[in-house]
């Protein structure tokens, strides 16, 4: 089917959420061993020095804490917006999003000290996780099913993008001699495009569904007619055919038996999506270049390679996406993923490093691409009904950054030159875990309705 240009507008400016989601999770790649060594060291080791219990008292403790510090906001993100994404829908939050992302651009290059630092990551974080929620229900919400997969997508690959964008204002900032204000550098840039999505949100429509919800059945259908939709009538019906089935379960707790099916979906392909450790890369690249043997200068172009690698592989997974469907992406992703993770474990544990590294995470990266980073907000935006719609994909946001926050803090303290081989040993196991999944369990779900879908899953 054709799309109409109103449609191709309205999902690409969403989807420039993810652009700031993609950039503000990669951009600490470049600053934080500077966090670490130089900024706040003298922080670190007071705070080491406060406590007097295990691993308070670890510098790399307050330093993981510090790198996880945006994580923790992504997590309650994750977990707050439903209520306003429902409340005053999916466009207005956006918008609001937006805004919040300027504020942490701002407030993080000018942070006066680590306190003031740790809070604005935190405001970051809380864009970055309401943008993993909204930002998919709302493009979902938006699109026909045959192209709901590619327009969706279009989150990940700006996703991608934000991330490489990131790892070059890193390498050019790092290029410029800036010396101490280096680092400020590398967040404030984000508050350009930060301002420009929450006022190109302002041209795009509201979701016809969260209309619907809310009876506002003309505004709706006109929007729906700007949007391409050929059968406006059949489909308003559709929807307030399914609205009406589960409206007598709205006061029915989120939790409960009808909806374990995609629960349990959206909490397993969440959690899988970061035990294969792809936060732990793009968070410390130039740290696990520099153990695998390359200079800060180099580690940050290896930097740029990763993130173009994850655009490419990320575009070919977006155009073929409705076609081949998620299941065979997510197979192909797993086998690449074991593949590569398997040989970046063997490669540090026998102290090859080097070439071998970088060759085995561009292989990585190129699976996350065209498999988990491609499907993960398009499924959960997909398996739940609208009335559940902002709290299930909530749930997988809260779960796929609780996940990252683990990763993230904990990877300076695990992953040292001697015990690198084990931590990327056991994300590989890991991903042959949700292989097995992916076989056994994970359902198609391309080409299918919402409303359909809703009568799948619900039982």
């Amino acid at each position: 089917m054709k799309l109409n240009g109103f449609l191709i507008k309205s999902a690409l400016v969403a989807s420039l959420g993810g652009l700031l989601f993609g950039f503000d999770t990669a951009v600490i790649s470049g600053a934080e061993e500077a966090l670490e060594n130089v900024v706040f060291k003298a922080t670190y080791e007071n705070l080491a020095n406060t406590f007097h219990y295990g691993f308070l008292t670890n510098v790399k403790f307050w330093h993981g804490f510090t790198t996880a510090s945006a994580l923790i906001g992504t997590i309650l993100g994750a977990l707050l917006v439903f209520k306003p994404s429902d409340t005053f829908g999916r466009k207005k939050t956006l918008i609001f999003l937006g805004f919040l992302y300027f504020i942490s651009a701002v407030g993080s290059a000018y942070s006066w000290s680590w306190g003031s630092f740790v809070i604005f990551r935190l405001i970051g974080g809380l864009a970055v996780g309401g943008s993993s929620v909204v930002g998919p229900i709302y493009i979902a919400e938006i699109s026909p099913a045959k192209k709901r997969g590619g327009l969706v997508a279009l989150m990940q690959f700006n996703i991608v993008s934000g991330i490489f964008l990131a790892y070059v204002s890193n390498w050019y900032i790092g290029r410029m001699d800036l010396g101490a204000m280096e680092w400020r550098w590398m967040f404030g840039v984000e508050a350009f495009p930060a301002i420009a999505f929450s006022l190109l949100m302002l041209g795009n429509p509201l979701s016809p569904r969260w209309l619907l919800a809310r009876d506002r059945e003309s505004t709706a259908t006109g929007i729906m007619e700007k949007l391409g939709v050929a059968d406006v009538q059949g489909e308003v019906n559709e929807i307030k055919e399914a609205m009406a089935e589960d409206h007598h379960l709205k006061n029915e707790p989120f939790f409960c038996k009808k909806y374990m099916i995609p629960i349990s979906l959206a909490f397993t392909i969440a959690a899988f999506n970061q035990l294969s450790g792809i936060n732990a890369l793009l968070y410390y690249t130039k740290r696990i270049f520099g153990m695998a043997g390359a200079n800060s200068e180099n580690a940050l172009m290896q930097g740029v390679i990763v993130g173009a690698v994850m655009v490419v592989f990320t575009m070919l997974a977006l155009l073929i996406i409705d076609k081949v469907g998620r299941k065979k992406l997510m197979l192909w992703g797993s086998i690449g993923y074991i593949a590569s993770l398997g040989t970046v474990a063997w490669a540090f544990h026998t102290g090859q490093g080097g070439q071998l590294v970088l060759w085995a995470f561009i292989v990585f990266l190129a699976a996350h691409g065209f498999g988990q980073g491609a499907v993960i907000w398009v499924f959960i935006s997909e398996i739940f009904p609208t009335s559940v719609r902002a709290k299930g994909q909530a749930l997988g946001s809260f779960t796929h950054w609780f996940m990252c926050a683990l990763i993230a803090w904990s990877f300076p303290i695990f992953a040292t030159e001697s015990r690198a081989g084990y931590v990327f040993g056991f994300y590989a196991i890991m991903m042959v875990l949700q292989l097995v999944w992916v076989i056994l369990v994970m359902p198609e779900t391309k080409g299918i309705s919402l409303e359909q879908l809703q009568k799948k899953f619900i039982k």
